[in-house]
């Protein structure tokens, strides 16, 4: 799949010697949604900025599309919309004449039919003579998210896009995400909410103190990093585990109660008969069982904590 951006040996270092971005190396393709998590001040934003020509690089490069972002600020700019986490617009225009003045920014010629399926994909074709000092704080975000898509851009980041919004947003927002990537736009996004990453993106990248320490497609980060317990309750408790058993890695609860397997569930399909099978002939019977596995989240958290 061809890229659509490309950030080579890109850093940033601000007057204060504090370094917010070391050596970020990263490609997108075109029509993904990629997720950049990370924690507070891990550098997301200062990277999104960049890449949106608000801040300045203090090394490396940035390719949309084959445009350099710095020595063709204008061709690279076009194709990129960017909803901030800022809820900042102006307070006595209209929603129409706002979304408008936006595309036209972009040097766009007039298209009132694209500006119409925009504001009703938002759920905001109501309020499009509504001056947006009377909107409230889901229907701003909405607005911004409209103002990005006015100038047909093929490459769309979203900063935190449903920070304090409403869960009918989230909802139409989502939805909106998923026609645009069927139609071929690239959305990038930074979101607290794991389980919105889990469920949309396409592929993961979690940047760290400044610096990129995965970028992996979801299903194989989730089989590579996920894993699946299965706990059984024991009929008896046992003091400590036979040695036949060793091979399994078992874990015993410390009141003896309970046995805890760990597994790849893409590989291990066949273990769990065999270890049940192997439980009966040493003599262990247990009365209940459940399993359970690990989301985006804790993968998340523990490679953020340094953990692998």
């Amino acid at each position: 799949m061809h890229d659509v951006l490309t950030v080579s040996g890109l850093y940033k270092t601000y007057a204060s010697g504090h370094d917010a971005l070391k050596n970020i190396n990263l490609s997108i393709r075109r029509g993904e949604i990629f997720a950049l998590l990370g924690p507070n001040g891990a550098g997301k934003t200062t990277l999104i900025s960049i890449v949106c020509g608000i801040v300045n690089p203090s090394q490396g490069s940035v390719r949309v599309d084959g445009h350099d972002i710095v020595r063709d600020y204008r061709a690279a700019r076009a194709l990129i919309g960017l909803v901030p986490q800022e809820l900042t617009t102006d307070a006595f225009e209209s929603v129409w004449g706002s979304v408008s003045f936006s595309r036209g920014l972009f040097g766009r010629p007039p298209d009132p039919a694209h500006i119409e399926k925009v504001l009703k994909a938002l759920s905001l074709w109501e309020k499009k003579d509504s001056k947006i000092i009377t909107l409230s704080g889901g229907m701003k975000r909405r607005l911004l998210i409209a103002k990005a898509l006015s100038h047909e851009p093929q490459i769309l980041f979203l900063d935190e896009p449903t920070a304090g919004v409403d869960v009918n947003l989230r909802r139409d927002m989502w939805q909106l995400v998923r026609a645009l990537r069927d139609t071929g736009v690239t959305i990038i996004l930074t979101t607290h909410y794991i389980d919105e990453a889990e469920e949309m993106a396409d592929r993961i990248g979690i940047i760290r103190k400044g610096e990129i320490i995965l970028v992996e497609d979801k299903a194989e980060l989730m089989r590579k990093l996920g894993r699946k317990q299965l706990t059984l309750q024991l009929q008896q408790h046992l003091k400590m585990l036979p040695p036949a058993l060793d091979a399994y890695r078992l874990e015993l609860s410390d009141d003896g109660s309970e046995l805890t397997y760990t597994y790849d569930a893409q590989v291990d399909r066949s273990g769990i008969a065999t270890l049940l099978k192997d439980l009966g002939d040493a003599g262990i019977a247990f009365k209940d069982l459940h399993t359970t596995q690990s989301s985006l989240e804790d993968i998340f958290v523990n490679l953020v904590r340094g953990g692998q």
